[in-house]
This record gives C-alpha cells, sequence and structure tokens, in this order.
C-alpha cells in the first residue's frame, strides 16, 4: 500500500491499466495485494491521501493478474504514466536484427520450457486444498547448473518439469529457493543427461534508454521457443504484481506474452533482466527484473542457504515540496529532504529516529524534497531502491534535521514483516479447531477468499486492520475466529443493519455445543480467560492447557464465547469424526505442541 500511496502523491493523472503476469496459467490469490501492510519499505507517504487511495481501490479500475487458464485475479489499482527521458547521450539505433539473430543462437541452449502442476490452499476450510492446476512458464541457465526463473511460475507447486529445446524429454526438477517478494526461483535438475550440452548465461548491467533488448520464452500460441524484440522505455521502482512489492523494474516495449514469465531478455550476449508482468490495456508495455535485483537475489540465497528478503528502514516519509512545511521545521534553503511521519516499532529506525525528523541523506546521498535520489544520467528514483539494495543487518548512515539541528545516525537494516502477511505461498495455513469454532490468523490471502472485489466485500474492520496496523512485537498475529456457510460453501456477502454487520448464516462446524454462537462471525480474538492473545500459536496454548472449568473467548465488539472445557473438548472429536477433519490444528501447532510436551518432559 505505501509505494502504491507514493504513486498517488507523485501523479495526479491515472490511466487506467492493469498488471498481467506472464506465464500460461493461473495465478494465485495472494498475488492480488497491492493494498500492502505499512513500512514493508521506507516510503513516502502523504497522509492526507489516504482518504483519495481508498476511492481509487474502490473504483472501477483493477490491477489484473491475468492467464490463458479460466482462473483470473484482480485488484483495485490504477496505474500512472510517466514521460520519458532522453538518455543523454543519445545512443545510435540498434541492429535490431543482429541482435535478435544473436539472441536465438544463445537461448536454443540455455532457455527452457517449465510445466508446473501446483495446488493452492482454501484459506476459508484451510485443512483442504483447491483443485490441481497445470501451468507453463520459460527459465533459462545460469552458472552452477541452475535454472533461474519466476517465483510465480513455481508457486504452490507439487510437481516441476523442464524440457530443453529441441528435446522431447521433460525432466524432474526441484525448487532450491524461491522468493515470492522479488518473484524469482532457482530450479535444480539432478539428471546429468539434461546438462549435456547446455549452456549457462551470463548476467550484464542495467540497459540504457532505447537500448534495445530481445525477450526469449515459451508463450502461448505455440510450443516451440519464441523471440520477441523491443527498446527499454523506463527504468523505475515499480509495483510487482506477484509479491505485492516495490523494487526497481525495466519497462521495454517488446511485445511478451503469457508464458514469457521467467525467460530472459537479452541485450548483445548478456541477460538484460528476466520477463515477469505487462500492462493489459496497453499495447506493448512489458516489465523485465533487472539485473541488480536477480544478483540481490542470488547472492542472498548462496550467502545465508535460503532467500532473506530485501531490506527496509520502517519510515513512513511525507514529501517536503511545500515551503512552509519547510519553514516550520527549520529547514535551511540549501537543504531537501523527507518528513518521518511513522516509524515501524520492530525496525532499528524505532530507536534512534523520532516522528517529524527530517531525513536529508542516505549513505551520503542527497534526498530531494520529492524523496528521489540521482539515478544514473539525468534519471532519478526514489530512495527505496538505495534501501532495498543493502544486505540484511547491513548498517546504513543517515543525517537528519531535529528541532533545527543536523544529526548522523547509524541505523541497521533488515526486511520487515507485516502484521497482516500479504502473501502465504508454498506453505499450507494454520488453523485451530475447538468445539467447532475454527480460528485462524489473518492474512490477506484469507480475505481474498472474498472475492476479486475483496477490498469492498470482506469485512470491513478485518480489511481496515490488513492494510493499516503496525506489529507491536515480535511473531504478533491477529487470530480471527473464521466462518462460513457451509451448505452451499459460496462465498457470502455481508449485510449490515443500524450499523450493525450481520454475519454468514451458520458457522463451519455446527454442533450443540456451538449454537447459539452461530452469529460471531469473522471477529477478532482477543482474550482468552482474561489472557491477550498473541498468536494462533498462543491460543493454541491456552486453550489446551486451561485448568479451569470454562474457556471464555473475548471478541471485537464486546462479545463473549464461553464453553464447557472438558464438554467442548469431547465435542471436538465428535465435530472432526463428522466432518472427516484429520486434525484440530495445521501441522505447524502440531510440531510446536511437540516441543512443548518434550520440553516439559525434560
Amino acid at each position: 500500500m505505501v509505494p502504491f500511496l507514493r504513486s498517488v502523491r507523485n501523479h495526479l493523472s491515472f490511466t487506467s491499466l492493469s498488471f498481467r503476469l506472464l506465464r500460461d496459467c493461473r495465478l494465485t490469490p495472494p498475488a492480488t495485494n497491492i493494498q500492502n501492510a505499512l513500512f514493508q519499505s521506507s516510503s513516502l507517504v502523504d497522509p492526507s491521501f489516504t482518504q483519495k487511495t481508498e476511492n481509487i481501490i474502490r473504483s472501477d479500475t483493477s490491477l489484473t493478474l491475468t492467464s490463458s487458464a479460466p482462473d483470473v485475479k484482480t485488484f483495485k489499482t490504477r496505474y500512472r504514466r510517466t514521460s520519458l527521458r532522453r538518455a543523454q547521450p543519445p545512443y545510435p539505433k540498434a541492429n535490431t536484427r543482429t541482435d535478435a539473430n544473436l539472441a536465438i543462437e544463445l537461448a536454443l541452449d540455455s532457455v527452457v520450457k517449465i510445466f508446473t502442476v501446483s495446488c493452492s490452499p482454501s484459506y476459508f476450510l484451510p485443512w483442504q486444498n483447491k483443485s490441481q492446476r497445470e501451468t507453463m512458464g520459460s527459465g533459462f541457465v545460469i552458472p552452477g547448473k541452475k535454472i533461474l526463473t519466476n517465483a510465480h511460475v513455481v508457486a504452490d507447486h507439487s510437481f516441476v518439469l523442464v524440457r530443453k529445446h529441441g528435446s522431447s524429454t521433460k525432466y524432474r526438477a526441484e525448487v532450491k529457493f524461491v522468493g515470492h517478494e522479488c518473484d524469482l526461483a532457482i530450479l535444480i535438475i539432478e539428471s546429468e543427461e539434461f546438462w549435456d550440452g547446455m549452456n549457462a548465461l551470463e548476467l550484464g548491467d542495467i540497459p540504457f534508454l532505447q537500448e534495445a533488448v530481445a525477450v526469449v520464452g515459451y508463450p502461448q500460441g505455440g510450443d516451440n521457443i519464441s523471440v520477441t524484440k523491443g527498446v527499454v522505455s523506463r527504468v523505475e521502482p515499480t509495483q510487482y504484481a506477484h509479491g505485492a512489492s516495490q523494487l526497481l523494474a525495466i519497462q521495454i516495449d517488446a511485445a511478451i506474452n503469457p508464458g514469457n514469465s521467467g525467460g530472459p531478455a537479452i541485450m548483445g550476449n548478456k541477460v538484460a533482466g528476466v520477463a515477469f508482468q505487462n500492462l493489459s490495456g496497453a499495447e506493448n508495455i512489458g516489465y523485465i527484473i533487472p539485473v541488480p535485483v536477480i544478483k540481490h537475489f542470488i547472492s542472498g540465497v548462496e550467502e545465508k542457504g535460503k532467500y532473506v528478503g530485501f531490506c527496509s528502514l520502517g519510515l513512513s516519509c511525507q514529501p517536503t515540496e511545500n515551503v512552509h512545511l519547510r519553514n516550520h521545521f527549520h529547514m535551511q534553503p540549501d537543504m531537501t529532504g523527507v518528513l518521518v511521519s511513522k516509524i515501524n516499532p520492530l525496525s532499528d529506525a524505532y530507536k534512534v529516529l523520532k516522528k517529524d525528523d527530517v531525513i536529508l541523506t542516505f549513505d551520503g546521498v542527497p534526498i530531494a524534497n520529492d524523496g528521489t535520489v540521482p539515478f544514473r544520467n539525468r534519471e532519478r528514483i526514489t530512495f527505496d531502491h538505495l534501501v532495498s539494495m543493502k544486505k540484511p543487518n547491513e548498517k546504513a548512515v543517515v543525517k537528519v534535521l531535529r528541532d533545527g539541528e543536523e544529526h548522523e545516525f547509524s541505523i541497521i537494516l533488515r526486511p520487515l514483516k507485516p502484521l497482516v502477511p500479504v502473501h502465504q505461498f508454498d506453505k499450507l495455513p494454520s488453523y485451530y479447531i475447538f468445539a467447532g469454532l475454527v480460528f485462524v490468523p489473518l492474512t490477506q490471502p484469507f480475505l481474498h477468499e472474498f472475492g476479486e472485489d475483496w477490498y469492498n466485500t470482506s469485512p470491513r474492520r478485518l480489511c481496515e486492520r490488513s492494510l493499516r496496523e503496525l506489529p507491536k512485537k515480535e511473531n504478533q498475529q491477529l487470530v480471527i475466529l473464521s466462518q462460513l456457510c457451509v451448505a452451499c460453501h459460496q462465498r457470502w456477502v455481508p449485510v449490515t443493519c443500524r450499523d450493525v454487520e450481520i454475519g454468514p448464516p451458520s458457522i463451519v462446524l455446527m454442533d450443540d455445543i456451538n449454537a447459539g454462537y452461530e452469529r460471531l462471525s469473522e471477529l477478532q480474538v482477543l482474550k482468552v480467560n482474561g489472557t491477550e492473545v498473541d498468536n494462533l500459536k498462543h491460543l493454541c496454548q491456552l486453550v489446551e492447557n486451561c485448568s479451569k472449568e470454562t474457556v471464555r473467548f473475548d471478541l471485537d465488539d464486546d462479545r463473549v464465547i464461553a464453553l464447557n472445557h472438558e464438554m467442548a473438548k469431547i465435542a471436538t472429536s465428535r465435530i472432526l469424526q463428522r466432518h472427516r477433519i484429520p486434525s484440530s490444528m495445521s501441522t505447524d501447532l502440531i510440531d510446536e505442541q511437540n516441543k512443548l510436551s518434550q520440553n516439559l518432559a525434560m
């Protein structure tokens, strides 16, 4: 949400366009969260634009993740249009025919077609999976006998096959590393036969404006390899549709289509980026992930052995373009910077920075009043890019103006998790069932189950909390009582009467033990027997270890659920058997309970 708000602030004119991930497949729901939780990156947000943003989200334009399969997911936003800067000095017109021929020669022994069988979980019924689906995308070989592709090509995968050009054999592949935030994944293939004759592509640099690139992959419309050519139109931080993150991206005018996802964009004899999304509703506007983001991902997984993410300052900042605002905060005429509005309590910046500080420089780079920094030749980008390229636990020096005096602080940067997860790929949802009541942590994928227009159809209170609230402690979750009309398994539409929201007509797992509680739907669980709930694991422990005769749950709106503990435990077994549910809790909670039992036994 924060990067999106910055787009609203910077541009008053919008074009109704929609993003599209470029694979010949369905797209999983968690990719639809443009309204990201605050403070996932150091970003510029003018609080006065919050209401404008909500109005835009409620409008009829949509940022759409499309595919050739019938399953299509959308989320609401608008995308800005900016003027194209002329690169100086002007570059000579590239020999696109030669570039395309060279790209074909390089691609024949490097670019592969990826076949994925995937299965996404149901967040309304978290013990079940949705229907299995087959997807296709592209990838290419990089040094070390690895294949680089997009994360959304293999998201929620259960089986992955790879076929190289000119071969009829498909080889089993393993997803070794995946970074959904940057939409990149690394595959490995154990078969030595596959690597026979394969060549790795080298990573190049960020191309300048108007430089020619050739996109290679396996788009829809055919089975053989395809090459399209175009030029670089723009380089700037862009919303990544799959991970809902704001990272550097390159806009090109090559005609790329679903199925191109994960394929290389080649400039000369090196890779300039990875194709990953385009704008539907616009002609020949596609996006590739640039080399700095690719190298950050690869170096991170090589050093740590796992994906570590992209760093954040944890700030919400306001531009200081108004002269009266600058005078109010004692900024000299030669000073430029941005005003700190809010700070994430879990960030290192929370220890040293204060609200109303003015950030003047980041690692010695001056920050303009609109939050941009110099980039290459007469280009400017938001200083988020400088933050995102830092390695986890790396220090950054910021110069701030506080009460008219300049100070320098050293801040440790690290990835920050939102209170409400924006996406949850490649993992099963957590749940806990007690007396037929289903408790789950609030996630945006859960809200996406309410439909394409989830921002308006999901419970308003939960939606607002998912977008605005900040974590106050580590591992904090918003635990809610999840309910659904089980008779028809259809999404319900809330009905309001005198400002009171009426929930779905029946509880998920109806039984005599919970009769009368069926209207208490989609409410946050605040306390169990007077103890505040930190997360779902904590709630599970409070209920399982309850020594009182009655278990009391305090919910939103001052609602209360009270159950006899022993009778509820007996009813839970009966309900699980009736509804053919294998366990009263998800595997992560079972593992946690086993650890606690082992610790008590020692």
